[in-house]
Order: structure tokens, then sequence, then C-alpha cells
């Protein structure tokens, strides 16, 4: 079950990109007919599929990258993200949880976590930067929701969890993806 809601994200994500190349500029939500500005996540860091630099990586300092966000669509009341490999050895590994960013907010720092984390697949909370095994590229996939709530979640909850509290809270999405590959291979 985990298996395909997992491969189900990853085609949402492939999909969103795949959409933000259009010249559709509805904002990102649906059926609101407005020709705002699309909700749209950026990085100073590295842009759309180009290699993440070592800082962000178990190979560097292991920080979070700068974020940037622009406008989420309208009601957008908290902001969650999520970074997941969508190339790990036993599937989608997750490197991010965290939540409850206030929906006026328009970015992260360098290094800066949301107010409430959650628990990666290395075991530990917070962010956990690209590690694959030497020589091989990994997809990662940012996604950053705008929901109608907080999430109400405690720090340090599961990834089934922060899946099963995003249902029926979100009003759009968009995604950053980069790439990542260690030497030694």
């Amino acid at each position: 079950m985990r298996g395909r809601r997992l491969a189900a994200l990853g085609a949402a994500a492939l999909l969103a990109l795949a959409a933000g190349c259009g010249d559709d500029d509805d904002g990102g939500a649906a059926g609101d007919g407005a020709t705002a500005e699309p909700f749209a996540l950026s990085s100073s860091a590295y842009g759309m599929a180009d290699p993440i630099p070592a800082r962000f990586t178990c190979d560097g300092d292991d920080v979070s990258p700068p974020l940037a966000w622009t406008a989420p669509p309208e009601g957008t009341a908290s902001l969650a993200v999520l970074m997941d490999d969508l190339d790990a050895p036993g599937g989608t590994f997750t490197h991010w949880t965290g939540w409850d960013i206030p929906g006026s907010a328009t970015g992260l720092e360098e290094g800066e976590g949301a107010p409430v984390q959650g628990t990666t697949d290395f075991g530990t909370t917070g962010y956990g930067g690209p590690c694959p095994p030497p020589g091989e590229e990994h997809r990662y996939v940012l996604t950053l929701y705008a929901l109608d709530d907080d999430l109400g979640l405690v720090e340090g909850a599961d990834r089934e969890e922060f899946d099963a509290a995003l249902e029926d809270r979100t009003l759009g999405r968009t995604t950053l993806i980069g790439t990542f590959t260690r030497g030694g291979g």
C-alpha cells in the first residue's frame, strides 16, 4: 500500500513538473480562473533538475537549502515541506518533513527548519540531506504543500502520520527537483 502511494506521489511530482513547464498561469488553484502568478518553489542554491550543491548533502554541511516560493493559493493558512529520494535502493526515502510554516511566509533560509518537523527515514528529526550510494545519481523532490489549516502533528511524527494529515487539507502544491551524485563510484 505504501509503495503504491509513494509511486503516486512521485508521479504527481513529475506531473507538477510537466505542468510547470507550460504557459498556464492559473496560480495552481484548481478552478479559480485567476491569472495570478503560479504557486512556485525555488532555491537560490540550485534550479529545477540541477545538481544539488554538496553543502546541502551528507558530503557537506548537511543543512537544508534556502527555499523561496511565490504566493500560495487563496485560503492558505499554513505550509508543509517534504523531501524524498525517488531513486533509493529500497524505494522512496524520506529526507525531510516539516509543517506549520505560516501561510504568509515566503521562504526558509539556508539551514532553517520548519516550526515542527517529522522523523526521516534516517531515524532523525529534521532535514537529512541527499546521501546516495557512491557513484549513483539520485533525484530529490522537494514538495511544498499549501494547507487550509495547521497539520496538528507533534514533533517527530512519522511519514504515515504526515501523509494522513495532508489528506483533505491540501489547497495546492509545488515542487523543486534536484539531483545528487556522490563520488567514489
